[in-house]
């Protein structure tokens, strides 16, 4: 039996005037940010985990990185984001809820940048950018996370294309689309991590590092 929207709806805490004001910007501005459900299951998660330090893969205009910052009232974030004008608003935004002295914006491809000048371990890494590169972050990243360290992934829903087969996908997302299940299937096997599926929000991955 699927869960009624108002009901998923009713364990959604209230949000204060900048997220609220965030949401609506993202919405107007057709940029990608978590859904409700998705980052209040994430910060749960987060609370029980408690991890000092947290990378992020995909500032946007910094919403997720103010949402886990308001959860967890030590942690360091340290978020890499490419576009310059989303960049620019997260570092408004962020300015803006008084936790800048606890979330590092990095500017760059993900792909490209050195975050380990700034941190040589996190705790957790919360993966949240372009869908077809999960395996590259992924491999990329995970080397600076520690045994007993978690790494999140938004998205793995994709909105429900994940669960089509790849002829019904629209062609312009189906290489996007091979790449992420090729990603699941190799994490899924990967010997050095725990990894488990909650259908919340728009699908998240969490796993353990072994």
């Amino acid at each position: 039996m699927e869960l009624s929207d108002a009901y998923i709806d009713s364990f959604i805490q209230p949000r204060d005037e900048l997220l609220q004001e965030m949401e609506q910007y993202a919405a107007e501005h057709h940029v990608p940010i978590m859904q409700l459900s998705g980052i209040e299951a994430l910060n749960q998660l987060l609370r029980l985990q408690k991890p000092q330090t947290i990378l992020e893969i995909g500032t946007a205009i910094g919403y997720s990185a103010i949402r886990m910052a308001q959860a967890l009232s030590e942690v360091q974030i340290v978020t890499i984001e490419r576009d310059e004008v989303r960049v620019e608003k997260a570092r408004d935004f962020v300015g803006r809820s008084g936790l800048a002295n606890r979330i590092t914006i990095v500017e760059g491809d993900a792909l490209d940048v050195d975050v380990e000048s700034i941190r040589s371990t996190y705790d957790a890494v919360f993966i949240d950018a372009a869908k077809g590169q999960y395996q590259k972050f992924f491999e990329k990243y995970s080397p600076l996370v520690p045994s007993g360290g978690v790494l999140y992934i938004d998205n793995m829903y994709m909105h429900g294309l994940s669960d089509l087969d790849i002829k019904e996908v629209p062609r312009r997302k189906r290489t996007m689309i091979r790449n992420l299940k090729t990603f699941t299937d190799w994490i899924m096997q990967h010997p050095d991590y725990t990894c488990a599926f909650f259908p919340v929000g728009d699908g998240l991955l969490i796993c353990l590092k072994r």
